[in-house]
């Protein structure tokens, strides 16, 4: 099963769902006009009954056109995105730094840093050096805690495309920025569609292959299995001790960055999941200036 949003924006906007290759909107399905958030539908139960309805009801229902396109995130409001960093050697070496040993470098990411597909992407003032990434997402569909490694399928709902932008800069100064050089506005695209899990065997999943695109240049492309910390402990290490909650994103780490300028188009692909695209620009009346004395090179 598929998911997508309609409108220009998250909130207020509506559901679509795709049904034996029809795109059918949520609010015109008997029992589901109230629905808004996409996590509310995941998980075996509540997409074994949201199944059953479209059978039921899909002779009387309207097909529609959604446009994936310029769709708005599939992040619900509010959900908590967290990131997997130096997942890939290849990232690794981008930034020249090794990869961590016993567990994925991580960070959490404010819900405000999100775009909707389509949507550009703005240089801030505060870097010089902006990379794209592309990520395979994992979207939870059940509330969980201290999930098992074998047990990782029962609570990921599904999966989508994302797009992570970086100030590069500014972690290679100093990596405990982490957090601040991923949260600027526009640095976080994540669908336009979600496909729930259902649809992928682990063999499937482990040979999708994940490509940021510059330009219409393939910069890096890898698939999961490339990864050192793959889908199953991701899910274990971001659990454990902590509840996630249903919705919540885990992007799982990119294969390459591309560094980013304004003027350029910029793609995460991910293969049979989906494709976000978006050109970058930088505000008008902006001028390179030296950074803020916070992210000058200091001890401490």
């Amino acid at each position: 099963m598929r998911f997508t949003r309609t409108g220009t924006s998250a909130t207020g906007h509506g559901i679509a769902v795709q049904h034996r290759d029809q795109w059918f909107s949520l609010s015109d399905v008997p029992g589901y006009a109230g629905t808004t958030r996409i996590s509310d539908l995941l998980g075996e139960r509540q997409s074994r009954e949201l199944t059953d309805a479209l059978e039921r009801h899909a002779a009387a229902l309207t097909p529609v056109r959604p446009d994936p396109g310029l769709a708005p995130t599939v992040v619900d409001p509010g959900a908590d995105i967290w990131g997997a960093g130096l997942n890939y050697r290849r990232h690794s070496q981008d930034l020249q730094s090794e990869q961590p040993r016993s567990g994925p470098g991580s960070y959490l990411r404010p819900g405000g840093c999100l775009i909707g597909n389509g949507g550009h992407i703005e240089l801030p003032e505060q870097s010089r050096r902006v990379t794209a990434e592309a990520e395979l997402g994992l979207v939870i569909g059940t509330t969980c805690k201290n999930v098992e490694r074998a047990d990782w399928r029962s609570v990921v709902g599904g999966v989508t495309a994302v797009l992570d932008m970086t100030a590069e800069d500014v972690i290679r100064e100093n990596p405990r920025h982490i957090p601040w050089a991923k949260g600027f506005d526009t640095f976080c695209s994540v669908g336009p569609v979600l496909v729930t899990l259902d649809e992928f065997g682990d063999d499937d999943l482990t040979a999708l292959r994940i490509a940021t695109v510059r330009n219409g240049e393939t910069v890096a492309a890898a698939t999961p299995a490339d990864m050192k910390f793959g889908l199953d402990r991701l899910v274990e290490y971001f659990s454990a001790g902590r509840t996630l909650e249903a919705g919540t994103v885990i992007c799982t780490g990119t294969p390459g960055a591309a560094v980013i300028h304004a003027g350029d188009t910029v793609r995460a692909v991910v293969q049979d999941v989906g494709t976000l695209t978006h050109p970058v620009r930088r505000p008008g009346g902006v001028r390179h200036e030296e950074r803020p004395p916070a992210f000058r090179s200091e001890g401490g």
